[in-house]
């Protein structure tokens, strides 16, 4: 191989510490006062109120430069094709929730309208979802269960469920949690509280929803197998569940298995000819809307209700709802509920909009999308909706036919309007095992997630770690429990890797000024008597003895040893001192005629341990003649750290080891200000902003010193010892 080819440079400049750096580049202390922030927040003008305005309302932005030529015929095609989704998925999520399924057609209908005028992405599909629907059916059967609404029946004699009450009650459940969600979402929005969304890691949201996809699939088991399971409620009720399913599989009604196993079959099959022949086919087959009509087809003309026992959807009003205020008694039942809704909403939401924003070049307004999903969740439990997200499979579909704006989503919005005005009544017949299969079959994209297991295995084990805890957290714990936990477990592996950072010593590249860790690098050597020392994590209060503990070790410096057997000699000394004079004085009591003798004597010795004393409180030679702290990766420092840096500095000294910081960032060292670091034995020349500047300056107080020790040997052996005290 070719010896590669050095190339020489030179800096000509002193070495600067922070101080130098301050006074050369006039650092300027001035600061807005606060007052004049609130005041400054507070005035208005023109330009500042129509900005104002169309952040908040974006459809006044975009919607005049509409160009009908460019995005019609998109949004046309795209609308209608969402709206045919919206229709399966409406009334199959509604299931999910406990409520009729009429209530997921007006989720897909009010919400999405309010979106369309507050929204700021242009591509995502909000509406029913299937991980919301869920949480929500946890709240309204926890609230209203079966065992409330039991009747006896006189016909029959026997109890049976008040169905009518009982879906009243759980619709004023659903309405209120909604409302109360929309609230918090608007009020994160109103106070700039957007970016909530950080603490959900993407490998924390798919765990999630990978584990919110099981609760769904066993919460649709029954209407799979036509069985009434009991409803449980609190931690491991999914695995109480699936135990009760299992040992009702014996009493499974045949007719509603058929029904399931058919639709299951054929929508998969549907959808992979979809997959297969993306490409060539402009609009997806709506495989969806084509189950629900030939099912419901079959249902009427073979009546698998009467002859069969299917459970079937039941009666579905035409026309729309008059709105409602929610229940407010409710509220305080719900509030918990409430909250975990709009984080995992607002969540899934935003993930989904900054992907198509950054593939289409365009910005997300994270606060807006709060106080826009806020909206549409609060006039939504108005109108007796359910709480409503973005659907990845509508999504997808409303990009690929062609949707360049939310006009789409409004076009989309009137099918469902079509729908529930003057078709809604010809599905009564359909078999909610029809719908629990859409369900199915939509969730095989959350399924899929577990691939991503052996993928994060390999690049961080980590984030593997949140995936898979947040899954059993999920499963083990209801959704909404279960998304606190895993929160709360994701903030805990952050806090263990920033108490268990990985600490190094720094060495130079030979002719440059460039330092890396010595145990990574064979051709990094350490400077000779400089210890450069840095840690990967900030220091805070959770770290900094680990961090004090850590340099003790790289340095290879007991300092409680040392500073303890340099107390000893201290007093060691003054002891000594103390007894040499008691000595001297009696001595002249006893015998004054020789008291100018003695008391020559007497100064001769003292002088003697003196010198002995100075003599051994040179520096050991095997101790770094510097330490330098390199605090580039700190990003703030607490009062705990600023005393952690001023004690080492201090116990260092104290032994001759001169310690310097380097690489402060501009908060830190207003920290450091702050935090008292600073007196008038320590100043900003202990700051650097380089290492290599730190180095040069420990190299040249290395070689002064020298120089001084040398001229300080040759006049304590030329002179005598009354120098040497000098």
């Amino acid at each position: 191989m070719e010896e590669r080819r050095r190339v020489g440079y030179c800096v000509h400049r002193e070495v600067l510490d922070e101080g130098k750096v301050d006074q050369l580049a006039e650092k300027s202390d001035v600061r807005v006062p606060f007052s004049e922030k609130i005041r400054e927040s507070l005035r208005c003008s023109g330009p500042k109120l129509k900005s104002c305005m169309l952040s908040s309302v974006p459809v006044l932005s975009w919607l005049p430069r509409y160009s009908l030529r460019d995005n019609a015929i998109g949004d046309l095609i795209s609308g209608i094709s969402v709206g045919i989704m919206h229709l399966p998925q409406g009334m199959a999520y509604a299931l999910l929730a406990a409520v009729p399924p009429v209530f997921g057609l007006y989720s897909s209908f009010y919400p999405i309208l309010i979106y369309f005028i507050f929204g700021s992405s242009k591509h995502i599909s909000v509406g029913t979802y299937a991980v919301m629907s869920v949480m929500i059916g946890g709240v309204t059967e926890r609230l209203a269960p079966d065992t409330n609404f039991m009747m006896y029946d006189n016909a029959t004699n026997q109890s049976m469920v008040n169905v009518l009450a009982r879906d009243t009650e759980r619709v004023k459940v659903a309405a209120a949690v909604t409302f109360l969600s929309g609230l918090f979402q608007m009020l994160l929005g109103l106070v700039k509280f957007g970016f909530v969304v950080t603490y959900l890691s993407e490998p924390l949201v798919r765990g999630y929803t990978t584990g919110a996809a099981i609760h769904v699939i066993v919460s649709q088991l029954k209407y799979t197998f036509g069985i009434s399971p009991k409803r449980h409620s609190g931690p491991f009720a999914l695995i109480f569940t699936v135990i009760e399913v299992c040992y009702l599989v014996p009493e499974t009604n045949i007719g509603t298995l058929v029904v399931s196993l058919v639709s299951i079959i054929g929508l998969v099959l549907v959808k992979e000819l979809n997959t297969y022949l993306g490409k060539k086919l402009p609009v997806p087959i709506p495989v969806e809307l084509l189950g629900i009509i030939i099912a419901t087809v079959v249902s009427w003309q073979v009546n698998l209700e009467g002859k069969y026992g299917v459970e079937v959807v039941g009666e579905i009003p035409s026309g729309l709802q008059p709105p409602v205020m929610p229940t407010a008694s409710l509220f305080g039942q719900v509030i918990g509920d409430a909250f975990a809704l709009s984080v995992v909403g607002y969540g899934i939401a935003i993930s989904l909009g900054r992907i198509f924003a950054l593939k289409y070049g365009y910005k997300v307004d994270s606060n807006q999308e709060l106080i826009a999903l806020g909206l549409s969740n609060t006039i939504g439990g108005v109108f007796q909706c359910f709480a409503i997200s973005c659907s990845m499979s509508r999504t997808m579909v409303q990009e690929s036919t062609g949707g360049k704006t939310q006009v789409a989503s409004a076009l989309s919005a009137m099918v469902i309007l079509v729908i529930m005005l003057w078709i809604g009544a010809l599905f009564e017949e359909l078999p909610k095992a029809v719908l629990a299969a859409i369900i199915y079959v939509n969730l095989q994209g959350m399924m899929k997630q577990f691939m991503d297991i052996p993928t994060l295995w390999k690049s961080n084990k980590v984030d593997m770690l949140v995936w898979v805890a947040t899954l059993i957290l999920t499963v083990l714990f209801n959704p909404d429990i279960g998304l606190a936990a895993s929160i709360a477990f994701s903030m805990l592996t952050v806090i263990f890797r920033t108490q268990l950072p990985k600490y190094s010593l720094l060495g130079q590249v030979p002719e440059t000024d460039i330092y890396r860790p010595v145990e990574n690098y064979n051709q990094v050597n350490e400077i000779p008597g400089v210890v450069i020392f840095r840690s990967s994590a900030t220091l805070y209060f959770a770290n900094a003895e680990m961090y004090q503990d850590a340099l003790a070790e790289k340095s290879g410096i007991d300092i409680t040893k040392l500073i303890t057997q340099k107390k000893k000699a201290e007093a060691k000394r003054l002891r000594k001192e103390k007894k040499e004079a008691r000595k001297a004085k009696k001595d002249a009591k006893k015998n004054a005629q020789e008291w100018e003798g003695e008391l020559d004597s007497s100064e001769n010795e003292v002088e003697k341990g003196v010198a002995t004393v100075e003599e051994g409180s040179k520096p050991d030679s095997t101790l770094p003649r510097a330490i330098i702290l390199e605090l580039s990766p700190v990003n703030f420092l607490d009062t705990v750290g600023v005393k952690t840096l001023r004690n080492i500095q201090r116990d260092y000294g104290d032994i001759g080891v001169e310690v310097v910081l380097c690489g402060c960032q501009t908060g830190v060292i207003e920290n450091l200000e702050s935090g008292g670091f600073f007196s008038e034995k320590v100043s900003k020349a202990c700051l650097f902003s380089s290492i290599h500047d730190a180095v040069l300056h420990c190299q040249t107080d290395r070689a002064k010193m020298n120089k001084d020790d040398e001229v300080k040997h040759t006049n304590t052996h030329g002179h005598g010892t009354g120098t040497t005290r000098a």
